[in-house]
C-alpha cells in the first residue's frame, strides 16, 4: 500500500482502488470539500505523475477519457486548486508522492490492457439530491427531475419563462463552462429540441460572473450527467460526502450545438459587461458587493474582481 499526505487530503493506493480523502484544512478548496470521498477503480486511471517543484510539487492521475462523470464534464477546466485528481504536497510529503505515482505506473504497466476511452463510466457519480447556486439561478437535482429558479440577477428573458422543471428523462446532455477572463461561466441543460440560446437568455440554463467554477454547479452537472450517461453505460451515485478561450464547453449526451451570438455575447455563448455599458458595470458591482458582504469573496478577491469590471468602463 502506498500513501501520501498534504493540506489538500490523503491519497493511498492499495493495487485495486486509488482512495482519495479531501483535507479539513480552512484553505482546502471548497469544490474538494463538497465532492467528499472518492475511490477510483484502478481501471478508471490511464496514468500518474509527480511533478517535482522547488517546494514540494504536485501528484496528478489522469483518467480513462470518459470513465468519471465530474472529469467528464469538468473536460479539464478546473484549476489545480479546485481538481480532486491534483494533490499539492510539500517539501517533505515529496518522497512519499512519488512513491504513490510510480506505484500506480507499476500496477498499469503490469496489467497492461486498454488505457483508451471506456465503454461508460467507471467511477459512480455524486449523490443526490444536490443544489447550487450561482449568479443568475438556483438548480436543484433530485435523480429524477431538475428545478430552476431564478435570483434577481435574470435577464428579462429568463423571468417571464419563470422557474422551471425538467424531468430527467427529457435532459439530452448537460454542459458546463467556468468562467474565463470576463466571459461568464454556465451551466446548461440540452432539452429534447429546444432551441440553444445564449445562456443568459437560455430558460435551460444558469450563468454567473463571479467565483469561477460556479460553486457546486460542476458536481450537479456530473450529477445528471452519471444518471443519463454517455454512449455505454451509467453507473449508479456513490456515496460520498457531500476574452474567452477557444475550448469546448463539456457536453454529455448530446453533440455541441454552436449558439447563434446577440449583442453583448460572447462566442462560447457566455456573456461579458460590454464597455462603456453603465447599467451592466452597476449590476455587476452590486453583484459582487453583496457577494463580498456575505462572506463568499474575500477582500482580495472583491478588490480584484471590482477592478476588472472598472477597466471596462
Amino acid at each position: 500500500m502506498a500513501e501520501v499526505s498534504a493540506r489538500d487530503g490523503t491519497w493511498t493506493f492499495d493495487d485495486e482502488v486509488l482512495r482519495i480523502v479531501p483535507g479539513h484544512h480552512r484553505k482546502v478548496h471548497r469544490l474538494r470539500r463538497a465532492i467528499g470521498e472518492l475511490e477510483v477503480p484502478v481501471e478508471a486511471i490511464a496514468g500518474s505523475a509527480f511533478e517535482a517543484g522547488r517546494k514540494g510539487g504536485r501528484l496528478r492521475v489522469r483518467l480513462r477519457e470518459g470513465a468519471d462523470p465530474l472529469s467528464h464534464v469538468a473536460a479539464g477546466k478546473l484549476g489545480d486548486a479546485a481538481d480532486p485528481y491534483v494533490l499539492t504536497v510539500d517539501r517533505d510529503a515529496a518522497g512519499a508522492a512519488g512513491y504513490v505515482a510510480d506505484e500506480i505506473r507499476h500496477v498499469l504497466d503490469a496489467r497492461g490492457g486498454d488505457r483508451g476511452p471506456t465503454d461508460g463510466f467507471v467511477v459512480p457519480g455524486p449523490t443526490v439530491p444536490l443544489t447550487a447556486t450561482a449568479g443568475d439561478g438556483t438548480v436543484s437535482f433530485d435523480g429524477r427531475q431538475l428545478h430552476l429558479e431564478w435570483t434577481e440577477w435574470v435577464d428579462a428573458a429568463k423571468r417571464e419563462e419563470g422557474a422551471q422543471h425538467l424531468p430527467l428523462g427529457h435532459v439530452r446532455g448537460v454542459e458546463w463552462v467556468p468562467i474565463v477572463g470576463l466571459t461568464n461561466g454556465f451551466l446548461r441543460f440540452r432539452v429534447d429540441d429546444a432551441p440553444v440560446l445564449p445562456p443568459r437568455r437560455d430558460p435551460r440554463c444558469v450563468s454567473w460572473g463571479v467565483d469561477r467554477e460556479g460553486g457546486s454547479t460542476v458536481l450537479l452537472a456530473a450529477a445528471v450527467a452519471a444518471r443519463i450517461g454517455r454512449p455505454g453505460r451509467a453507473v449508479p451515485s456513490r456515496g460520498a460526502g457531500g476574452g474567452s478561450d477557444a475550448r469546448p464547453a463539456a457536453v454529455t449526451g448530446v453533440a455541441a450545438v454552436p449558439v447563434q451570438d446577440g449583442p453583448g455575447d460572447d462566442a462560447d455563448g457566455g456573456t461579458a459587461p460590454r464597455d462603456g455599458d453603465p447599467d451592466a458595470m452597476l449590476r455587476r458591482l452590486r453583484e459582487l458587493g453583496d457577494l463580498h458582504r456575505d462572506g463568499v469573496l474575500t477582500d482580495d478577491e472583491f478588490a480584484a474582481a471590482k477592478a476588472a469590471v472598472l477597466r471596462h468602463l
